[in-house]
């Protein structure tokens, strides 16, 4: 499940993960947000926070973060991803040459820190 975090600048897109993701909440939750931003904006910073309740990702999941990743590859300007799921911060320190601005990592203990960098 996708959840939208408020209370972050407007154009800071923040989610947060539980459960297993799935491709539909891609489509129904992150994917319209991102969009929305984008026509606001031009250019967003991205917050994802897999907690401790973030259980996996669907393969349509995976799909689709790759697919809107791509399509607005130069749309980002951070991204800071939360989360102490070994796999995906590695898969974050390994991609995060094809993003095309800062990408930073941080531990579930370090969500007030994820915050401030992404706000600024």
């Amino acid at each position: 499940m996708l959840e939208i975090l408020r209370g972050l600048p407007d154009n800071v897109v923040a989610v947060s993960a539980s459960g297993k993701v799935s491709g539909e909440d891609y489509e129904d939750v992150l994917i319209p947000e991102i969009e929305e931003k984008l026509k606001k904006h031009g250019k967003i910073c991205v917050l994802y926070v897999l907690g401790p309740a973030f259980s996996g990702f669907t393969a349509e999941a995976m799909w689709d973060d790759a697919k809107i990743g791509m399509k607005h590859l130069v749309s980002y300007e951070k991204v800071a991803v939360v989360s102490d799921v070994s796999w995906v911060v590695s898969a974050m320190r390994i991609f995060s040459f094809i993003i095309r601005c800062p990408v930073k990592t941080f531990g579930n203990d370090e969500l007030s820190e994820a915050k401030a960098w992404i706000c600024t």
